[in-house]
């Protein structure tokens, strides 16, 4: 399913984890479960990763992650704001040690000039801390920007793990 780049991505992630004993969660919009799916690629990753959202709407994560709705409405869904209280949901609501968030405009269309198609946002929370970081990936096609930010994301994890 996944090419051998991500399954070590994954790997390294999941072992940087499991050295530490470190639990993971993943909350999802734009990828749609990519970095969940990418983490159970890899044999043994139960004892790791404990579980992922996808929270698609914006209704979604406030249910879900308890992100706040008039958040939400002043910052939008892809903005740093969202990214870090999806993070810091997937990390509480979850009962983990680490935390990873995603949330971008894929494409096609729905981008603007402020928060253009390949725009995307992420958030991870863990015991060295929060950060967040803001891509520009450009419009790669709607599976190109999802993967850029999937590997953005399983990058982000595993500097968290080694943090």
């Amino acid at each position: 399913m996944f090419d051998r780049d991500i399954l070590d991505r994954a790997e390294a992630v999941l072992g940087a984890a499991r050295a530490r004993g470190l639990t993971l969660a993943t909350a999802e919009s734009c990828t749609g479960g990519l970095v969940a799916a990418a983490l159970t690629g890899p044999p043994g990753a139960s004892d790791v990763l404990d579980g992922g959202v996808v929270t698609y709407s914006n209704a979604a994560k406030t249910r879900m992650l308890g992100v706040p709705a008039d958040l939400i409405s002043r910052h939008g869904a892809v903005s740093e704001e969202v990214a870090e209280a999806m993070a810091r949901g997937a990390r509480e609501r979850g009962g983990v040690d680490l935390a990873v968030s995603v949330t971008g405009v894929a494409g096609p269309g729905g981008g603007s000039a402020h928060k253009p198609v390949g725009l995307v946002w992420f958030g991870a929370v863990g015991p060295s801390g929060l950060v967040t970081r803001e891509r520009r990936f450009g419009d790669l096609g709607r599976d190109g920007v999802r993967r850029a930010a999937m590997i953005q994301a399983l990058d982000l994890l595993l500097d968290r793990a080694t943090a």
